[in-house]
């Protein structure tokens, strides 16, 4: 059985561009876990999951999530890491669709993970959205 620390590297590994594998991915966690990404309050379950991942990897085909550091405390895993790739397909956000830029991006981010029995309950993603759009030209800096 996985430890905790190796369920999230698999996790990512599921939602990398090149090896994306979104039933995978969705099945790291629990019935009742979610997917909440800070920076706009979306809190996603089952499906939606999988789908918003899915949505971001399409936006960026060759999607890397370069991880610098993971904590383990218990059942809670912290990881700091860069989401990096190329904005090469349509990209929704709350305030509409980006058509796609072919700029590059690198994004910095605190995942927190919090599990139970081997299955993710929640997952807070703390991305620099801001950076994000400024790296694709939809703010100034």
């Amino acid at each position: 059985m996985l430890n905790n620390k190796e369920i999230v590297r698999e996790l990512y590994a599921a939602g990398e561009g090149s090896g994306k594998d979104i039933a995978k991915f969705v099945s790291f966690f629990s019935e009742e876990g979610y997917m909440c990404d800070i920076p706009t309050g979306l809190k996603l379950h089952g499906q939606a999951i999988g789908d918003a991942i899915d949505a971001f990897a399409s936006a960026f085909p060759d999607v890397h999530r370069e991880l610098f550091n993971i904590y383990v405390a218990e059942n809670v895993v912290v990881v700091e890491l860069a989401i990096r790739g190329t904005h090469k397909g349509e990209l929704t956000l709350a305030s509409g669709t980006v058509a796609p830029t072919g700029k590059a991006i690198d994004v910095p981010c605190c995942d927190v993970f919090h599990l139970e029995r081997g299955k993710v309950i929640s997952f807070n993603c703390y991305n620099a959205a801001s950076v994000m759009q400024q790296q694709l030209g939809l703010a100034s800096s």
